[in-house]
């Protein structure tokens, strides 16, 4: 939840004229690499024991 909330934050900062769209790309990217890392270790919790 707190990645989605954080794409959320992204998009708030991209509209607000926080970031430009080169920055608001490169770290939603990231996010969404983070939320595959994180669903990957929550169903297959057995491997980061």
């Amino acid at each position: 939840m707190e990645n989605s909330e954080t794409q959320v934050w992204l998009d708030f900062s991209l509209s607000c004229k926080y970031i430009n769209k080169e920055i608001y790309k490169s770290h939603l990217e990231r996010s969404e690499e983070i939320g595959k890392l994180l669903n990957h270790m929550i169903e297959n919790p057995d491997k980061y024991d």
